[in-house]
């Protein structure tokens, strides 16, 4: 979008209209019309002074390493200001000018609507280029030209009136007092905000977190901000990722500025602070063979998937919920979709009987931060104490006992959404939401303590 050209057609609209003001404003002595000439002639200057904003935007200096974005904006607070003044000048003019004779003739009339659809055909254009280009200057220019449009009508009846012998020229010039005053309001609000570094809109920044959690590295987002520069914006926000490595970190944090570029316009800098992660929680994912907790052989194939909250401090085990394997059907590949679905379940370690070394499924969890272990247990609770006994996960030790925290309940299985709900006797208050993956399953092998239904009864595993 060449933002620059659009600054000289605003040019030369603004002398075109100037130009003709002036002619009908002298040969009618109009206080309307002469307030609008005003008007034309300040926006003539004001369009200057945006051109030389783009010009000194688009440049680029050691000395602002930040950019010379805020240029427009400045611009656009000096547009609001020429504003107030030209408002002014047609306030004064209303008030104290000796009252003239005002002369109307029907080509005034005639130029005079020709010069209000002018503005407002060309407003149109300017504004979507505007929007196109994320350029407060020539959106507030487009702005102003439809404000041209109000009162270049204003000036029209006002002449009107007088040659059908009503006398409304001093009042129409007063109320186009009214509507350059907001136009100018306006624009200083916008140009002020974002000279003052205010935030970007809740709806992008919205967009930008989602972006970054998609992520299949990313573990949480603990703060995000932004604010704009002209028409660019500047992104901050500090993750925490599953990776360690300083280059898989490095490749992580490529990919997520390029995902935030491609989905938001206009993004001069995206700057990621990785920092370690905030959840007191490690998310494990066991591929099971039946809902009571056995060990599938099988990886890809495997029909469910248990997933365990287990508490980083001290082992003890949060949420448990059964998915179901919504690739465990397909005839190619299934064991890569797996392993980008846990991915996207934002898993932290997968154990697995299956070896799964030199595989696709063990390059995408690598590729994605999360840990493999290769387990000959039989059941959940037996593979978690093996990971207890290695006590190794990232140097921290993550012993517990299950032996008193699984039961299970008479299953019936709901499909919804490619996730298996476990049902009690029709009653769903033992359902519950996985923080994380915003899935309703059942809770897996909850504690004896909460198992209250008389149909509940314990396992071991």
């Amino acid at each position: 979008m060449n933002v620059e050209r659009w600054g000289w057609y605003s040019i030369l609209v603004n002398v075109v209209l100037a130009g003709l003001h002036a002619v009908i404003a002298a040969a009618s002595g109009s206080l309307a019309v002469a307030a609008e000439l005003v008007h034309n002639l300040v926006d003539l200057l004001t369009a200057v002074a945006v051109l030389a904003g783009l010009k000194i935007a688009a440049r680029k200096s050691t000395a602002f390493p930040y950019g010379l974005y805020k240029v427009e904006n400045l611009v656009a607070a000096g547009l609001a200001i020429m504003v107030f003044v030209s408002a002014w000048e047609i306030v004064r003019q209303a008030l104290s000018a000796t009252p003239a004779p005002v002369r109307t003739d029907a080509w005034m009339l005639a130029v005079l609507l020709a010069t209000a659809a002018t503005p407002l055909a060309f407003s149109r254009f300017e504004l979507r280029a505007g929007r196109a280009a994320n350029s407060p200057a020539l959106i507030a220019d487009a702005r102003e030209y439809r404000v041209h449009v109000f009162t270049t009508g204003l000036a029209f009846l006002a002449l009107l009136a007088q040659w059908l012998r009503f006398p409304l020229d001093r009042i129409a010039a007063l109320l186009i007092v009214v509507a350059v005053v907001k136009t100018g309001w306006d624009l200083l609000r916008d140009a002020m905000r974002v000279l003052l570094d205010a935030s970007l809109d809740a709806r992008t920044l919205d967009a930008i977190r989602e972006t970054i959690h998609a992520d299949p590295a990313v573990t949480e987002i603990l703060w995000i901000t932004g604010r704009n520069a002209g028409r660019f914006c500047f992104v901050e926000a500090g993750v925490a990722l599953r990776v360690v490595d300083s280059n898989r970190t490095e490749a992580v944090v490529r990919r997520i500025e390029a995902a935030v570029r491609a989905e938001v316009p206009h993004v001069e800098r995206v700057l990621l602070h990785v920092e370690a992660p905030a959840s007191p929680y490690l998310r494990c994912a066991l591929p099971l063979a039946d809902p009571a907790g056995t060990l599938s052989p099988h990886f890809g194939k495997a029909p469910w998937f248990a997933l365990v909250s287990v508490r980083r401090a001290d082992g003890a085990v949060g949420e448990r919920v059964i998915l179901t394997n919504p690739h465990g059907g397909e005839a190619r590949a299934k064991g890569i979709r797996v392993a980008e679905w846990l991915v996207a379940q934002k898993v932290d370690l997968v154990l697995t009987r299956e070896d799964l070394k030199e595989k696709g499924p063990a390059y995408v969890l690598h590729d994605a931060g999360v840990e493999l272990h290769q387990t000959d247990r039989g059941t959940v609770a037996e593979a978690l104490a093996q990971l207890r006994k290695r006590s190794t996960h990232k140097g921290a030790n993550y012993g517990f006992d299950l032996t008193t925290l699984h039961c299970r309940a008479k299953p019936r299985i709901a499909w919804g959404r490619a996730i298996m709900q476990v049902v009690v006797n029709n009653d769903r208050h033992n359902a519950t939401e996985h923080p994380k993956s915003g899935a309703a399953g059942r809770r897996l092998f909850p504690s004896a303590g909460q198992c209250r239904h008389p149909t509940a009864r314990p396992v071991r595993m």
